[in-house]
């Protein structure tokens, strides 16, 4: 906050030039002197104003720092309208035109402040549509000048009348001032602790200009005014007060930016209120014109010469506005349109995700009812794997059923095997890290796949290299890498081709290039596949330090490839650089 020493600066500057001016206003007569003192310093205070305002204009929020330049414009509007009645005053020695079209630009001083009221920088958004702000500030221009135009200028060109003139332009411009001011005064009811500070000096600054508009406008209709008298001390102290306004806000810095508003982003109610009343304003910009034209034409007694003129104004008015609601329009539909789509998207996803998840939940009881039967099949392939091993071992039976009984044992053997496999994928246990060779992993997989393979168009086919470092990871996991893999494989072909070739290779390499795979994506239909599988895998060998690459193969088909960081201590390697040990499956139709 600032300190009371800043606000005497404040003061003591502001005296200082309000008092000067008084001071050369009572002590200098009337004459070209006082005209040349009065024009030059009411050139200087708009950019005393600007210094003070644009102090504001370089924070990282981009709704404050439009807010101060907007309102900087304002103030370069005015002075550029000085600057027109100082040539006239100062360097021509004569007085500024009755019926000067000049006049427009202290009309449209007004506008870019008015725009700024509508930005509420008091307020955070997280995300603004910046064009249409720019669209509603051209549209907001537009209205006005062709607002402009409809009173004011008939009584200039089409029936030239000074006391019409003067009454229509002083009309408009204290219906202008008045809408500053009470929108300030909103803002300032509407704002708090430092920020209501700073919108009731903006206020005190408006309303004093307005006040001076309406004193020198009487004046001038009184023929009493001249440049450098008393009647410009309130608009010299309107434009020294922007300026301290403006100080006080750069002074007010940080409780400005503590007290924006504390939501990350504006609520759904702000967001949809602004979008009407922005709606609502396009669309009375371009009803208004109608209006008009009915007005002028059955209800105003002006002159033909001025109702033509009028008319005129209000159809090329038309082009213009209807183009820039045309413009808004079609920029929200397609804004609408957009997030239309991702809304379509996001519940297809949500519906997607369901049916995943009641997918999985089947998954998870299919894999306890199979745990569960492993068990009991344990206990029946126990005995059978015993009582096969008293026969093939009895010396006293014959050569036929030994073998037979070697037979059985064996694939009672295979069996049971098969049935710890499936135990160990189903188990839900926390990973394990164990030094494991890659080959058993994969062979066990491609055996719980194999196992419907028999009637199938699908082959499996195994290329395992002999001497394969060792890897450092958990079995069970590992294996639902590849089980997933080699599943994927087996249902594409078989639903593609019918059938095809899988084949399985082992090698050693050093490939560095990762591919991440979209977690809700899958070919199969609902049903058939959950479409998490790929994305676990990544998941797996990533938290192994590995890698997972998909590709086409040059013969066709796909290519899988996954990397994982060999363990050199433990096998023999052909290459001493050769680090990452790695499966490949390569899918051909």
């Amino acid at each position: 906050m600032p300190s009371s020493r800043t606000y005497a600066w404040i003061a003591a500057l502001f005296f200082l030039f309000v008092g000067t001016y008084a001071v050369v206003s009572l002590t200098v007569s009337p004459g070209q002197s006082l005209d040349t003192f009065g024009n030059i310093a009411q050139c200087l205070v708009p950019l005393v104003a600007n210094a003070g305002l644009l102090l504001n204009a370089g924070t990282p929020h981009w709704r404050r720092n439009v807010f101060w330049m907007l309102a900087a414009m304002s103030c370069t509007l005015w002075m550029i309208g000085q600057f027109q009645w100082t040539y006239y005053e100062v360097y021509l020695h004569q007085p500024l035109p009755d019926l000067y079209p000049g006049d427009i630009i202290f009309f449209l001083r007004g506008i870019p402040l008015m725009a700024a009221l509508a930005l509420r920088p008091h307020l955070k958004r997280s995300e603004l549509a910046l064009r249409f702000g720019y669209l509603d500030f051209v549209l907001l221009l537009s209205w006005w000048i062709f607002l402009y135009a409809f009173v004011v200028l008939p009584w200039m060109y089409a029936e030239p009348a000074l006391g019409q003139y003067n009454f229509t332009y002083d009309l408009i411009t204290n219906i202008q001032n008045m809408v500053t001011v009470v929108g300030l005064g909103v803002l300032w009811l509407q704002g708090r602790g430092a920020w209501r500070t700073v919108y009731a000096h903006l206020f005190g600054a408006v309303a004093m200009y307005m006040l001076s508009s309406l004193m020198i406008n009487v004046t001038i209709s009184l023929r009493v005014y001249h440049t450098g008298s008393l009647y410009d001390l309130p608009l010299v102290a309107s434009f020294v007060w922007f300026g301290a306004a403006g100080l006080i806000a750069y002074k007010n810095g940080n409780a400005l930016d503590d007290l924006v508003d504390s939501s990350a982003s504006e609520n759904s109610d702000q967001k949809k209120g602004e979008s009407i009343i922005a709606s609502r304003l396009a669309m009375a910009a371009v009803v208004s014109l109608p209006i008009f034209a009915i007005y002028t034409i059955k209800f105003a007694h002006d002159s033909p010469a001025v109702r033509e003129f009028r008319l005129m104004t209000i159809l090329l008015a038309a082009v213009p506005l209807g183009f820039l609601v045309f413009l808004r329009q079609h920029m929200a539909d397609r804004d609408r349109a957009r997030l239309l789509a991702r809304a379509e998207q996001s519940v297809e996803n949500l519906q997607r995700l369901q049916a995943q998840l009641v997918q999985t939940e089947k998954l998870v009881s299919l894999g306890q009812l199979a745990a569960g039967a492993a068990h009991e099949i344990n206990n029946p392939l126990t005995a059978i794997l015993g009582y096969s091993d008293l026969l093939a071992d009895d010396a006293s039976l014959a050569e036929k059923p030994r073998a037979i009984a070697a037979k059985i044992r064996d694939q009672a053997r295979r069996t049971k095997t098969l049935v710890g496999n499936l135990l160990s994928f189903a188990r839900q246990v926390p990973a394990e890290r164990t030094l494991l060779d890659l080959n058993t992993v994969v062979t066990n997989a491609v055996q719980l796949r194999a196992l419907d393979l028999r009637n199938s168009g699908t082959k499996i086919e195994l290329k395992l290299e002999s001497v394969l470092p060792g890897v450092r990871g958990d079995g069970n996991q590992l294996m639902q890498v590849f089980f997933n893999i080699v599943n994927n494989a087996v249902d594409a072909m078989e639903s593609h081709n019918g059938g095809g070739t899988l084949t399985i290779k082992t090698v050693r390499d050093r490939a560095n290039v990762a591919i991440v795979f979209d977690p809700f994506y899958t070919t199969k239909p609902i049903g058939k596949g959950t479409g998490l599988g790929l994305s676990i895998c990544f998941g797996i060998v990533q938290e192994h330090g590995g890698r997972i690459l998909c590709y086409n193969g040059q013969d066709g088909g796909a290519v899988f490839r996954v990397e994982l960081p060999a363990v050199l201590a433990a096998f023999p390697t052909r290459d001493p650089q050769a680090t990452p040990a790695g499966s490949q499956v390569v899918k051909s139709p």
